[in-house]
C-alpha cells in the first residue's frame, strides 16, 4: 500500500468521532463492548483496578489509585486516564490501571480500541491483555499480548508485542514491531488484534501491521489458546518509559479511550 493511500485510510478512520455500533462485523457478532456512554467512574460491572506503587515489575514511578475520578473518569462519551504529578504514599505521580480481570475475558476474536495517547517524555501508555488463569504458569509462560504501547520520548511511534516463555524481553527474544504514527497524541486511532487459533494479527486503523503465527510447537511459543482479559493504563517512568527521564512540565496528562469492541 502506498504512503498516500495509507494516509487517506488513517484520515478517514480518525475523523469519525465514534463509529456506529454494528452487532455484526465481517461475519462475526459483537460479544462485548464498552462505549463509555455514561458519566463518573468506570462501570464497576466491567472494570476493576490494579492499585499501589510497587513498580509493577518495571520500576515504574506512579501510584495507581482505585475508583478515584481524579485518575479515571468517564465523561463526554470517553474514558479519561489522567496522570498527575502529585504525591501518593511512596510515589510522586498518580495514574490509573483498569482491567476486566474476573469480570470478562475472551478466547479469540476481533478486538478494537479507539484511543488517543497522552503526550510527554516519561509516559508509558498501554492497551494490552493478560491470561485469565495463567494455566501454563507465571509470566511470561502463560503469555502477554501488547496491542499498543508507546513511550513519550519516542512520540511518533507505537509498538505491538507478544511475550511467551520462548519469546520475551527478559531474554531479548520478544516478538515486536514498531509503527510510525506521528499523530497518535493529537488524533484518535483504532488499535486492535484479529486473533484465532493460527495467528494474532495486530491492526492499526484496521490495517495489518504485524502477525505472530502459531508455530505448533506448544505453549512455550504459543500459550494463546486460553482466555485473556483486558488492561488499560498509563505508567510514569519505568525501565522503558523512563529511559530518557521524566519531564515534569507535561502534567497533568491524559489518555482517552472512545470505545472498546470485541467480535467473535
Amino acid at each position: 500500500m502506498s504512503k498516500f493511500l495509507f494516509s487517506i485510510v488513517v484520515f478517514l478512520v480518525s475523523c469519525a468521532s465514534s463509529q456506529k455500533i454494528h452487532s455484526k462485523y465481517n461475519g462475526r457478532k459483537l460479544v462485548w463492548s464498552e462505549e463509555f456512554n455514561y458519566n463518573g467512574l468506570p462501570d464497576s460491572t466491567k472494570w476493576g483496578y490494579d492499585t499501589g506503587g510497587g513498580g509493577f515489575g518495571n520500576n515504574e514511578l506512579e501510584y495507581y489509585t482505585k475508583a478515584d475520578t481524579t485518575n479515571a473518569v468517564v465523561r463526554d462519551g470517553k474514558l479519561f486516564i489522567k496522570i498527575l504529578n502529585q504525591k501518593k504514599e511512596n510515589r510522586s505521580y498518580t495514574s490509573a490501571r483498569i482491567l476486566t480481570k474476573g469480570k470478562a475475558d475472551w478466547l479469540y476474536g476481533l478486538i478494537e480500541v479507539r484511543a488517543k495517547l497522552p503526550t510527554g517524555r516519561g509516559l508509558w501508555p498501554a492497551i494490552w491483555m493478560m491470561p485469565a488463569h495463567a494455566e501454563y504458569g507465571k509470566w511470561p509462560t502463560s503469555g502477554e499480548i501488547d496491542i499498543m504501547e508507546n513511550v513519550g520520548y519516542n512520540p511518533d511511534s507505537v509498538f505491538t508485542t507478544i511475550h511467551t516463555k520462548s519469546f520475551n524481553h527478559i531474554i531479548g527474544t520478544q516478538k515486536s514491531h514498531g509503527i510510525y504514527l506521528k499523530n497518535s497524541q493529537s488524533d484518535f486511532h483504532l488499535y486492535g488484534i484479529d486473533w484465532n487459533k493460527d495467528r494474532i494479527v495486530f491492526l492499526i486503523d484496521k490495517i495489518p501491521v504485524f502477525t505472530f503465527f502459531n508455530s505448533g510447537k506448544g505453549y512455550e511459543e504459543w500459550p494463546f489458546d486460553k482466555n485473556f482479559f483486558f488492561i488499560i493504563n498509563t505508567a510514569v517512568g519505568g525501565n522503558w518509559g523512563g529511559r530518557m527521564g521524566v519531564d515534569n512540565t507535561i502534567f497533568p496528562a491524559e489518555m482517552q479511550i472512545d470505545y472498546i469492541r470485541i467480535y467473535q
